[in-house]
């Protein structure tokens, strides 16, 4: 991967924070990471080799129609640059021995928020120390496109460097589907003023200019656009949006129209997650979408009306012309979010999944659906997270002496603590404040020998004493903060740039800021830094 050569051009470190100590993280992700016994009923394998043995075990009496799988990535490559490590893994799919480590994600315009590429990052760095843990099998890194996903408010805009880029189009249905328009190019020339400065602005750009043409689909887009930054490494882009790998799940989208049984399967499970855990996704009785060229609408019933399905524009159907519907046009059925892991799990050969704190909320929902389905369930990992920081700005933060935690922190408590540190005064009345405890404690003792009603009266005026003191408190630390007002500057600095609208930099930013800065050696740098079985919150230092 160039690693070595990477490190010594740009000079890059990374130092990591376990997601526990951030404050970011669902209480949900961080019982997961820390293997909860709460936890533990709502998922199968545990995270490690020994968990993915146990699926590949599973996987090995579920029929997987892999010639269909390639076939269909082959036609959807049509075009594009293979490269030798992508080209190779195309092939190994067709090996019984190959499974898959997949992340999913949306096709958001530009590649969305930095976290779309650190979780691809991350599938590609498992997939390749699975194959070193376990060298009779063959792992290859899968991004799975949820090109179907109809929120263009979600995923038609990015930020870069705090300027808001958002596509406006009258278009409808699945975003992956829509086509580059005029208003999506003038995007495109709008970003080349702002990146152009950079030493890989035109670069950047160009790689958008390539494959964000008119009238391209955003799916084959994102296609192209995800494969020149990663198919160099071997990463298979599916856009399972497609009419042959739709007919392979046709028996499963067939008994969730005549049962409905996902529903049923989903929910004791919610009802006691909802016990510990916000829940993340409900469900409906018929957890499927019907999806034309611009519409994705949801497929519902009437209990008036048994045996008969509808959509809201209109369009109805009895139970027999529903099953034909979909032996005729299986590529007209969306599985939503209760069923497309069940969609990705039948027609990839996957032994891990990973997802961010949201997508394995809801895949923990999932246990006794993939049951219910007969698919295996594969080991869920968290992703890992970044924060991207230039030399300059990491300095500054160290000139502070707080230790890196505290970069997580609120301005309030990081100023706090630099008080603490640096201060030559005193400004703490803690030791004050147990002597007025132990003084008032005396007090009581004396008073309740004259008179036990005098107790509350004391209590009254302790209370009132220390809350006197603890403003004074207050007032001594305010004025010593104004003495460090250069400290406070530069943590300023460091903290718009890490958690720009007080969000995780990752949740933000996109990544076209940092690619004009650091070029490709942007996503070497991540593939070198990113942890396989072990993810963390890393603070990477670049340039």
């Amino acid at each position: 991967m160039g690693d070595a050569t990477t490190q010594q051009r740009i000079k890059t470190e990374c130092e990591f924070v376990p997601y526990s100590h951030t404050g970011y993280f669902s209480a949900i992700m961080l019982d997961y990471v820390s293997q909860s016994p709460q936890l533990r009923p709502f998922y199968e394998h545990l995270p490690g080799k020994e968990g993915v043995r146990e699926v590949i075990k599973q996987r090995s009496t579920f029929p997987l129609n892999r010639k269909v799988l390639v076939n269909t990535l082959t036609s959807q490559y049509q075009g594009l640059p293979v490269a030798p490590a992508l080209e190779t893994n195309l092939q190994l799919l067709l090996n019984e021995n190959t499974f898959t480590v997949t992340t999913a994600h949306q096709p958001n315009i530009f590649t969305g928020p930095l976290y779309f590429i650190y979780k691809i990052a991350h599938t590609i760095k498992l997939a390749a120390e699975l194959k070193q843990q376990l060298p009779g099998f063959n792992f290859v890194p899968v991004y799975y496109m949820g090109s179907e996903d109809a929120d263009l408010d979600e995923l038609g805009s990015i930020t870069i460097q705090g300027k808001k880029y958002e596509w406006k189009t009258s278009q409808t249905g699945a975003v992956g589907r829509m086509k580059v328009d005029k208003a999506f190019l003038a995007l495109i020339t709008e970003m080349k003023g702002q990146l152009g400065v950079l030493p890989h602005g035109d670069e950047i750009i160009s790689l958008f200019s390539t494959y964000y043409t008119s009238g391209t689909s955003i799916q084959q887009a994102t296609l192209g656009v995800v494969n020149a930054l990663f198919g160099e490494h071997g990463l298979v882009v599916l856009i399972p949006d497609a009419r042959d790998l739709k007919q392979l799940f046709i028996p499963v989208i067939k008994n969730e129209l005549e049962s409905g049984f996902s529903h049923k399967a989903v929910t004791p499970t919610l009802e006691k997650l909802a016990e510990h855990y916000k829940v993340q996704a409900g469900g409906r009785d018929i957890n499927l979408f019907y999806l034309l060229e611009n519409t994705r609408e949801r497929i519902e019933t009437d209990a008036a009306k048994p045996g008969v399905y509808f959509v809201q524009s209109g369009k109805t159907w009895s139970q027999n012309e529903i099953l034909e519907e979909l032996n005729t046009f299986p590529e007209r059925f969306s599985p939503n979010v209760i069923l497309r892991g069940v969609f990705q799990e039948t027609i990839l050969p996957n032994v891990v999944f990973i997802g961010g704190g949201g997508e394995l909320a809801y895949w923990l929902e999932l246990k006794q659906v993939f049951a219910a389905a007969g698919v295996p369930y594969p080991v869920l990992l968290p992703r890992n997270s970044f924060g991207l920081i230039d030399a300059a700005g990491r300095a500054h933060f160290a000139e502070t002496g707080l230790p890196l935690v505290m970069i997580f922190k609120s301005m309030h408590e990081q100023m706090n603590e630099i008080v603490r540190l640096h201060s030559n005064n005193q400004v703490s009345l803690e030791t004050e404040l147990e002597q007025l405890n132990l003084l008032y404690q005396s007090i009581a003792q004396t008073a309740a020998t004259v008179d036990p009603t005098l107790q509350q009266h004391v209590q009254s005026l302790q209370t009132h004493a220390t809350k006197k003191l603890e403003v004074l408190q207050k007032k001594l630390v305010k004025a010593e903060k104004r003495k460090f007002g250069e400290e406070k500057h530069r943590l300023q600095q460091v903290h718009e740039k890490l958690f720009p609208a007080n969000s995780l930099q990752e949740r933000v930013e996109n990544m076209a800021s940092w690619y004009g800065l650091l070029g490709k050696d942007l996503v070497t740098i991540l593939l070198h830094h990113s942890k396989g079985w072990e993810p963390a919150f890393g603070i990477i230092t670049a340039g």
